[in-house]
């Protein structure tokens, strides 16, 4: 079999803005905007919501009391071009964010789309198949059940919306360099500029350059931040209109009242640091190429180290029978 080696990185950013990308950049917006409750609440209506069982996402009681400090939020970004969110839709981009709910600590974790893990009812197989298999209960199911989270909400947006909301903040600008002119329309050399939504789209999805998934993880990531920065420099009106566009193009079980909740330690949200997950990595081609976690064991080691400082963890038995599963389909230890 071809085996192709890829070792994930690791990119930290100091940055101090209003919130979490997607979730807390609309509550931002909605803050921002400001009115009374019925105000807000009406704009938050706005959102596409629906509820799920949250006894069938693979959160053990161990898992809850160990991470009762911290709230993580699965922020999906699907490849439907149409305002369709459910089954059928691969997550291309997945996002945890990871929120201390005492320092009001924020980090976030992309999970690169190729990980190869244990999706329910469909053996190993890539992550990005679990939100079309189930939609985003079994895309949270699964990310519980391979890393030991405790995720309970989720906010999906498609790639259209992306597009969208780029053009609503007048365009983002971002630095591209010989390698990505090839793949952004209407840009011939390297430089920086002010990217449109189509072009933001393209380059947040560039694939097939240097970095391979880990580098695409990190440009989806940092159209979202440039977005998110974007936002502190509109005025009232551009902020207003802009909660218009965004907000139903939102697919969430998170609902108005939890993110009116949020309102009181909105300024206090401080994103510390980004990453991308698994650290270790090998490729196989099996059936298709795939991204095998290195252990998957030692790599849910680090990631509790990291965002939740257990410095001695020890993964549940799901994760260790997953890691050796994987193992022994793969060869690599």
């Amino acid at each position: 079999m071809g085996k192709k080696e890829k070792t994930g990185t690791k990119k930290k950013k100091g940055l101090k803005v209003f919130g979490v990308i997607v979730l807390i950049l609309i509550i931002m917006l909605v803050a921002i905007v400001g009115g009374t409750w019925w105000y807000v609440n009406n704009k938050l209506n706005k959102m596409q919501t629906i509820e799920i069982d949250e006894s069938d996402l693979s959160v053990s009681s161990q898992v809850e009391e160990n991470l009762s400090d911290y709230r993580n939020i699965a922020i999906f970004g699907i490849d439907s071009r149409e305002d369709t969110y459910s089954k059928g839709n691969r997550s291309d981009c997945i996002i945890i964010a990871r929120i201390n709910n005492k320092t009001k600590e924020v980090k976030l974790v992309s999970v690169y789309r190729d990980t190869y893990v244990q999706i329910e009812g469909h053996g190993l197989d890539k992550i990005t198949h679990a939100y079309s298999y189930g939609s985003a209960p079994l895309a949270i199911k699964t990310l519980n059940y391979n890393l030991d989270l405790n995720i309970k909400e989720f906010v999906t947006v498609n790639f259209d919306a992306v597009k969208d909301i780029v053009d609503a903040v007048g365009g983002i600008q971002m630095q591209i360099t010989s390698e990505e002119v090839s793949h952004i329309s209407g840009i011939n050399k390297a430089g920086t500029y002010n990217l449109t939504g189509e072009q933001a789209l393209a380059y947040a999805r560039i694939r097939y350059a240097t970095g391979g998934d880990y580098k695409r993880t990190e440009r989806m990531r940092d159209v979202l931040i440039a977005v998110a920065n974007k936002v502190k420099t509109m005025n009232v009106s551009q902020l207003n209109k802009l909660v218009d566009e965004l907000l139903p193009k939102v697919y969430t079980n998170i609902t108005a009242s939890d993110i009116f909740s949020l309102f009181p330690s909105i300024a206090s949200f401080n994103i510390t640091e980004s990453i991308g997950w698994p650290y270790e990595t090998k490729g196989i081609t099996l059936d298709r190429w795939y991204g095998v976690p290195v252990t998957l064991e030692s790599n849910v080691k680090q990631l509790h180290n990291e965002l939740f400082g257990e410095e001695n963890y020890e993964p549940s038995e799901n994760v260790k029978q997953v890691s050796n599963a994987i193992i022994e389909k793969t060869g690599y230890k």
